[in-house]
């Protein structure tokens, strides 16, 4: 089948979300044809490479949710284009100006006033699509004076919540240009038209993440009946109201459609960031309402949907998958033994407020009390330091001098510190795995986590771990580590000693670990979810929707599957009758190439026989 592949600020690029897991999953799934629809989150990514791309990739296609819009046809328009748009978004205004969330009591089964709301959201978005559709690009008039203005009444309206009240010209401007950004995807030539059918064409729209990146999916399948699959392995939605509440008064910490006007690190005033969290969490509980199927990562994902109106019935958890062989020298050896130094702790990732590195350098100033031959290898996996960590990596190797001065043996020895920040590629510790190994207990000592790759990691290096109890971490870790509550350093320091002083448990648990990483988080595991899943949607829905029956109905399998399995029908050669199916990805034929010669073979051809000798005659 085709498959569009929905994304954002991630795959095909070097580096983003989710990357490495689309990647898999579309080298997994050869059998089918892939095409990519990507939106950019900076100019970064676009200046960056792509990842070398398999064969069944047949096409990509981008479009940045940054900068200025690219010129297309349409503007302000005429009168009547001007009444429609304020129409539309008068509703979406409207809409988003009350918090995502209030209304009748959860569970109480009286329509409240939330899902008024969202009747009015979906009935404004898809107004705005139709629009773009057919008068073209809708960003002009997103960032007029007439969208303010409709911003500023439903702002002002009565019974709307004081938080929307209080935005000023300087924020409607900012959510205005925010929402422009946002709605992008409404404007672009995706959906087919002019030989190139586009996002119409495809079997299955598969989002790759929320936010954004969902909307064309929802426009095919309002449009073409397209099933959508979305997949999250971390609330779009949660990072958004993350992003924030971190810091009210930094821009940085907001990227793509939420970040500052211009790119610009300006503070975002609070009804601004009110009224773009109401945004996003329309949108969200649209996409939970429209999808044939949500595959959260993990059950920390699932409540979030649940919360956010996913149907329970549409919900299936399929944990990433992630690579095990680069860590199998490595988790065998520790199968059998601990491994590395039994004294050392080992903590590995990015150095930034959310991984609470302080909490763990004043955790391992107890743990010296009671073990003073004890170590701890902090080692980053970035190189240099993100602006927007402000400092926290400097701060925290500050604490570390102030905490554990260097250490020397006698007057003629040069002094030694208990604590030792690497970077990962340093001889020492060249790949993950070497990392990991370097101690016999690895530390997590987050205070947000959404899905831990790094835990799985160190499960499958037979490591046994203390982590802090968030995000998935308790789904993820099982019976087979330590777990503490987090921002508190003396439970934390407890737990790593149990392990310090215990070889054999530490062993125990990292065997117990790995092969519970093996049997959930092997990339085996993910992609067989998926190609069952698939499957199960293309059960439900015709191979091609563009066959009509009596009354001008789709008619469903209307062309055999065999049509559509890529490769060509090429005629025989040198006066032999009977062609030659040649199996083979779509990426063989040339990327425009969208209907191909043999997409409605005859029947016989459909199946690949042809004639027989005895039935063509004298």
């Amino acid at each position: 089948m085709r498959v569009g592949l929905l994304t954002e600020g991630g795959y095909p690029y070097a580096d983003g979300d989710a990357r490495a897991w689309c990647d898999r999953l579309v080298r997994g799934l050869a059998q089918h044809e892939f095409e990519v629809y990507a939106l950019g989150r900076g100019p970064g990514q676009r200046a960056g490479s792509w990842d070398e791309l398999p064969r069944q990739v047949s096409r990509v296609r981008t479009a940045p949710l940054w900068g200025e819009p690219e010129r297309r046809r349409g503007g302000r328009g005429g009168r009547r284009q001007r009444r429609r748009f304020a129409e539309h978004f008068a509703e979406l205004a409207a809409a988003i100006s009350v918090p995502y969330g209030s209304g009748a009591p959860h569970g109480s089964g009286v329509p409240g006033r939330s899902t008024v709301q969202a009747d009015r959201f979906a009935s404004g978005l898809y107004g705005l699509a139709d629009l773009a559709g057919e008068y073209g690009g809708l960003s002009t008039a997103l960032r007029s004076e007439d969208a303010v203005r409709t911003l500023e009444r439903a702002c002002h309206a009565p019974g709307t919540p004081r938080g929307a009240q209080q935005a000023r010209l300087a924020d409607l401007l900012s959510v205005a240009e925010a929402l422009e950004r946002a709605l992008r995807p409404l404007s672009l030539d995706w959906y087919g038209g002019a030989g190139d059918p586009g996002l119409s064409g495809v079997d299955l729209c598969h989002a790759a993440t929320g936010g954004a990146a969902v909307l064309p999916g929802l426009l095919a399948k309002r449009r073409f009946g397209t099933p959508l699959l979305l997949t999250e392995y971390g609330v779009r939605l949660r990072e958004r109201y993350l992003a924030g509440a971190a810091d009210a008064g930094d821009g940085r910490s907001l990227s793509g459609p939420l970040q500052a006007p211009s790119g610009a690190a300006q503070a975002l005033s609070g009804p601004v960031r009110t009224l773009l969290a109401a945004f996003h969490g329309r949108l969200a509980a649209e996409a939970y309402a429209r999808a044939d199927l949500i595959t959260p990562g993990n059950t920390h994902t699932r409540r979030w949907q649940e919360r956010c109106g996913a149907d329970r019935e549409r919900l299936r958890t399929v944990y990433p998958g992630m690579d095990a062989a680069r860590f199998a020298e490595v988790g065998e050896a520790g199968a059998a033994q601990a491994g590395g130094d039994d004294r050392t702790l080992v903590w590995v990732g990015r150095i930034e407020p959310p991984k609470d590195v302080i909490a763990l350098l004043h955790a391992f100033a107890e743990v010296r009390r009671w073990q003073p031959d004890a170590r701890l290898r902090i080692i980053e996996t970035r190189g240099g330091e993100d602006p927007g960590t402000d400092g926290y990596p400097a701060h925290c190797r500050a604490l570390a001098e102030h905490l554990f001065p260097d250490e020397a043996a006698d007057a003629h020895s040069a002094g030694d510190n208990p604590v030792s920040f690497e970077r990962l590629g340093d001889p020492e510790v060249p790949t993950l795995a070497d990392a990991y190994a370097a101690g016999g207990v690895v530390v997590l000592s987050s205070v947000a986590e959404g899905f831990p790759v790094g835990l799985v990691e160190t499960m499958f290096c037979a490591r046994a771990t203390v982590s802090t109890d968030v995000g998935a971490v308790c789904e993820v870790i099982g019976g087979t580590g330590l777990v503490v509550p987090p921002r508190n350093p003396r439970a934390l320091a407890e737990a790593c000693l149990a392990l310090l002083n215990d070889p054999e448990r530490a062993a125990r648990l990292g065997a117990a670990a790995r092969a519970r990483a093996l049997e959930l988080f092997t990339v085996e595991q993910n992609v067989a979810a998926f190609r069952g899943i698939y499957l199960e949607l293309m059960s439900h829905c015709p191979v091609r929707r563009d066959e009509a029956g009596e009354g001008g109905g789709p008619r469903p399998f209307a062309r055999p599957a065999e049509a559509h399995v890529p490769g060509r029908w090429t005629p025989g050669r040198d006066g032999d009758r009977f062609g030659h199916w040649l199996p083979g990805p779509a990426a063989s034929r040339p990327a425009s190439e969208h209907t191909p010669a043999w997409a409605d073979p005859p029947p016989c051809e459909a199946l690949g026989v042809g004639p027989r000798p005895s039935e063509e005659g004298a």
